[in-house]
């Protein structure tokens, strides 16, 4: 899989805006752990997922992490080039959550295709309108869901991303995705362990029942 065929502006780009970008793409392979894109320090420039997967997330003042959305392959994230949009300042920080092979367009050479070429404007429109779409979308969960139901969520998106009930993961990831404290997310867990939805061991969370846990997590 390469490049032309995942970047979907690609097609409505010129030979020569083609050619400028090829010519300016950056090529990374990170390991798991790795922060590709550190909010309000770089501006790293239009990533774009060849292979693995990123997680975006912001900080706050207190140094408690929230995610906003994650990147799987041949997804496109603008908000690592923010810089190039004066009237946008958006801090996330892209790490990978997976071993990853990526693209990255440079900010400065995105801006000025912007500038010459309506499809490249157009097509950042998109994706910043996507993107703020999932924003808002977990902004109505932070505020509306209970922290019971938001966590049963989250298990049930994780056992989708990686088609498993068995999920190696921590309380202290589940509660960084979710910006709340470990020890909240360790009595949720416990809670659903009790309801029979969940089985816990170190290291380990099993979903015993998805539909259950769906039902529950879909309460009002």
């Amino acid at each position: 899989m390469d490049f032309q065929h995942c970047f979907a502006l690609w097609p409505k780009l010129t030979p020569a805006q083609q050619q400028w970008v090829l010519d300016t793409l950056i090529t990374r392979r990170v390991p798991r752990g790795t922060v590709v894109h550190q909010g309000g320090v770089e501006c790293t420039g239009l990533v774009l997922l060849k292979s693995g997967q990123l997680r975006a997330f912001i900080l706050s003042p207190e140094g408690r992490e929230i995610t906003l959305y994650r990147l799987f392959s041949m997804d496109l994230c603008l908000f690592s080039a923010a810089c190039m949009m004066n009237s946008l300042q958006f801090t996330v920080t892209l790490q990978a959550e997976k071993d990853t092979e990526l693209w990255i367009i440079p900010a400065e050479v995105y801006r000025d295709l912007m500038a010459v070429s309506p499809a490249a404007a157009n097509y950042a429109n998109e994706i910043m309108a996507t993107r703020f779409t999932e924003v808002m979308w977990l902004m109505e969960q932070v505020m509306w869901k209970s922290m019971d139901k938001r966590v049963a969520a989250f298990l049930l998106e994780e056992s989708a991303i990686e088609d498993s009930l068995q999920l190696h993961t921590t309380h202290e990831t589940i509660a960084n995705h979710l910006g709340t404290h470990r020890e909240v997310v360790t009595r949720m867990l416990r809670y659903l362990q009790g309801e029979g939805l969940v089985r816990l061991s170190r290291g380990v969370v099993e979903i015993l029942d998805p539909v259950r846990l769906r039902d529950y997590a879909d309460q009002e």
